[in-house]
């Protein structure tokens, strides 16, 4: 796995060996770019879920001015460290080993609004919803904003997507993996 573009290109990430955590594909990776590309630059970004924290660190790599990683399992939250260190983007970081919930809490007490959220949770977990249930009940995203989910129950996520505030403006398939794109319902 490595950053694909922007100062850290090439760079080369750890990643964890665990039935817990999944990278994200590289050519998934390379297409959500593709697709946010002109929304990275300055943007503040939050990588909840985060694994080995490789969807924030190619946001930072790209311009983003900071990007917030959630993770609770402690190993992979070791793994950000050693990727933020490899890529010396700790400067540009900010690191939660927790829940999700608490997380996102502690983002609302300090007034942070994103504009790029992405949820990648164990897809057995069915969490992604709530996830996005509390960052709008939270107010963390910026007017023009965008989360993105990454899952494999597309339609399990669509039917509960249809009671928030949240429209899904984009989708996209790669072999059984979706990307819903979500931006606030005006």
């Amino acid at each position: 796995m490595r950053v694909i573009s922007g100062t850290a290109r090439g760079t080369k990430l750890s990643s964890i060996e665990s039935k817990d955590t999944r990278p994200t594909l590289d050519r998934v990776k390379e297409s959500l770019f593709n697709i946010l590309q002109n929304k990275i630059e300055g943007s503040l970004v939050l990588d909840l879920f985060a694994g080995s924290g490789a969807i924030g660190i190619e946001c930072i790599s790209r311009g983003c001015q900071k990007a917030y990683f959630c993770e609770h399992s402690h190993l992979a939250t070791k793994m950000i460290y050693q990727n933020l260190e490899k890529t010396r983007f700790l400067n540009k970081s900010e690191i939660y080993e927790q829940d999700y919930k608490k997380c996102l809490k502690e983002l609302e007490n300090k007034k942070i609004k994103l504009d790029i959220i992405f949820i990648d949770p164990p897809y057995k977990d069915n969490i992604a919803v709530k996830a996005v249930q509390d960052i709008m009940t939270f107010d963390l995203l910026e007017k023009n904003g965008v989360i993105i989910i990454e899952t494999d129950e597309k339609e399990r996520e669509l039917k509960e997507l249809e009671k928030l505030p949240v429209k899904v403006y984009d989708l996209r398939k790669y072999g059984r993996v979706y990307l819903l794109f979500l931006s606030r319902k005006e």
